[in-house]
């Protein structure tokens, strides 16, 4: 158990459509006040894990609890959540003002009651210019913040967004991101938000929570899940390119890759015939060549201002890309030799399994 306040706690949340097993057995303990994001592909179940958690989907096993108190079975308004879509979901025939306080007038909250939520809502979000106007008048970000609005006067204990930002422009979404996170820093509240978009969880996250096909592959603060992958999975999802995972045979104390031999260092390697060498784009570095180098030849460059990425191919047909801050230009065909400090590398087992020194 975590020592500190849990906002919430899965435990072996299952989810079946039919007989179709969608998610299997999720355990997740969230610490009160944690930015908490689900990410992973498309069909990794995060979305119908968002909407477990919301009351919008049945539990088929399991027990999930927010704030200490079981609410597993309870009807999505007595959970103490709120939850803003991916779909405004706003009236456009009412104002801002009344689309932030309709919630409320729903629950017959007294009137001054609900002008005081809705004007420190509107405070909060920078809304206060927009009230008298009706949702066709905003732009894609302002009904974005509206709709953030209508959550926040219901002052829940648990923020959920579901994919909020897929539906704007990619200017927008920066801004929105940095909106979010400023929102939490002033709100406090614990938040799950949902998202395929890894800039997003990397941007936004205190934690993230890795998914694939209905189970958790890691739970880690996004410098965990980038430098200390658990899997393959994980190592080829988190990170932009992808990190280059690399077939290795194992001969000894070294590993041949396409024909070049690298040291294993200080990892085991007994038990293993084969492994996969994991490498970031920006641990490498075009060499001269030397020893525990491996040869490539370029296929393809990009230059794109301060950075730039070289594409290249293994005398075997693997590829692996690097990033470049500085250097020479190099074109196709170009071979060259590629380095990096030994304490970069990582090491899965022939599953993809992470093996640890």
């Amino acid at each position: 158990m975590s020592d500190a306040k849990c906002g919430m706690r899965l435990q072996n949340v299952r989810k079946d459509f039919g007989k179709v097993p969608i998610i299997h057995g999720v355990d997740l303990e969230i610490s009160e006040g944690d930015f908490v994001v689900f990410v992973g592909p498309s069909g990794c179940g995060k979305s119908t894990l968002l909407r477990m958690i919301a009351g919008l989907e049945e539990v088929t096993d399991g027990s999930i609890e927010i704030g200490g108190r079981e609410v597993t079975d309870l009807d999505p308004s007595l959970r103490g959540i709120a939850m803003v879509f991916q779909s405004y979901a706003l009236y456009p025939h009412m104002s801002v003002r009344d689309n932030l306080g309709f919630g409320l007038s729903m629950a017959n909250v007294p009137k001054d009651e609900i002008a005081r939520h809705v004007a420190e809502a509107a405070r909060i979000l920078k809304l206060d210019a927009l009230l008298d106007r009706r949702p066709g008048q905003l732009s894609g970000g302002q009904r974005q913040r509206v709709a953030i609005g209508r959550a926040i006067v219901r002052k829940p204990e648990v923020f959920l967004f579901d994919e909020p930002l897929s539906n704007l422009d990619a200017e927008l979404r920066v801004s929105m991101r940095i909106e979010i996170a400023r929102l939490h820093k002033e709100l406090g509240n614990t938040m799950i938000y949902v998202t395929h978009d890894q800039t997003e969880a990397m941007t936004l996250a205190d934690k993230i929570v890795v998914l694939r096909e209905g189970r958790i592959e890691q739970v880690g603060s996004p410098r965990e899940v980038y430098e200390n992958p658990d899997n393959t999975f994980v190592a080829g999802f988190i990170g932009s390119p992808r990190m280059n995972l690399l077939n290795g045979t194992i001969a000894g104390k070294t590993i041949d890759i396409a024909g070049s031999t690298i040291l294993a260092h200080a990892h085991s390697l007994e038990g293993h015939s084969a492994v996969i060498v994991g490498l970031r784009p920006e641990h490498l570095e075009v060499v001269t060549a030397e020893p525990c180098t491996l040869a490539a030849t370029v296929d393809f460059s990009e230059y794109l201002g301060g950075i730039g990425y070289l594409y290249c191919q293994l005398a075997d047909g693997q590829t692996v890309t690097v990033e470049q801050r500085e250097g020479e230009d190099y074109k196709a065909g170009d071979r060259i030799s590629l380095s990096w400090r030994p304490e970069k590398l990582r090491l899965f087992s022939a599953d993809g399994a992470r093996i640890r020194p």
